[in-house]
């Protein structure tokens, strides 16, 4: 089994946590998390994206070299790697700057559509820019497509997606709830395989097209920094999807390894 990621890349940049004026940062995004997550899970695991040519780039590219993951079908374009300036409050992320650097002009090509089509899974999130290329990687072979929509569940996206996306993935901040039952219920009914909300410290839910599958959370007695949990979760949701097994194991995997994370700074544990 293989996966690939299909999608964003960027460095965070810390520069205060509680008032505090640091300088701390770390190469990151959304194909970045998942597909590190789950290369150390075990599952072989690619990235196709555009980093940078600047230092930041470069440091990327080793970064996720280190970590095991093919970067061959992760390019460099000429100028600067995206970065989001981040500060924290406690242990809660405060999202600041933006600037996008490459990935504004960020294009996949046929020969990424090959490459994604000849894995298993193909993982992408709601800032990739690769929703345009789906239809292709769906087309060109039998690799399941997951899709992080991340808390924006009326982005036009989450339709436009839904007819290529066998997982969907949707952070919903109220408790389970009559409306996040529906709009599950409603993305499989209409094609996905299995939707899936996370609640935070409460839990996650999915809708298989036979019923409800709920789980809680995994004990993380030391909480640091809740970025990356969403994306570890999925890693850990997507390897049991990978090794075949039940919904509710799958939403256990997720919620373990996202409970190891957010006791770390960074989005993913180091060896």
């Amino acid at each position: 089994m293989k996966a690939a990621m299909i999608g964003d890349n960027c460095i965070d940049v810390y520069r205060f946590i509680d008032g505090k004026e640091v300088n701390r940062r770390y190469p990151t995004g959304n194909a970045v998390d998942t597909g590190v997550n789950l290369r150390k899970l075990g599952v072989p695991t690619a990235i196709i994206s555009t980093t940078g040519s600047d230092p930041e780039g470069e440091w990327m590219i080793r970064t996720l070299t280190e970590e095991g993951m093919d970067v061959s079908h992760l390019k460099v374009g000429d100028g600067a790697t995206a970065v989001t300036y981040m500060d924290m409050n406690g242990n809660d992320r405060v999202h600041g700057e933006y600037i996008e650097g490459v990935l504004e002009h960020i294009v996949f090509d046929r020969e990424d559509v090959a490459f994604a089509a000849s894995h298993d899974l193909v993982h992408t999130a709601l800032w990739g820019k690769a929703e345009d290329v789906l239809p292709d990687i769906k087309a060109a072979g039998n690799a399941l497509i997951s899709f992080d929509y991340a808390d924006r569940l009326e982005h036009p996206l989450v339709e436009s997606t839904l007819p290529y996306v066998d997982y969907g993935f949707y952070s919903y901040h109220k408790e389970r709830d009559a409306y996040i039952e529906g709009f599950l219920k409603d993305k499989v009914d209409r094609g996905m395989k299995v939707a899936v909300a996370t609640f935070g410290d409460k839990g996650s839910l999915a809708y298989d097209g036979k019923g409800f599958i709920s789980y809680g959370i995994c004990p993380a007695p030391h909480v640091v920094n809740t970025v990356g949990a969403g994306d570890s979760f999925i890693a850990g949701f997507l390897f049991g999807v990978l090794l075949g097994l039940p919904v509710r194991d799958c939403l256990a995997k997720g919620a373990e390894v996202a409970a190891g994370v957010v006791q770390v700074f960074e989005p993913w544990v180091s060896d």
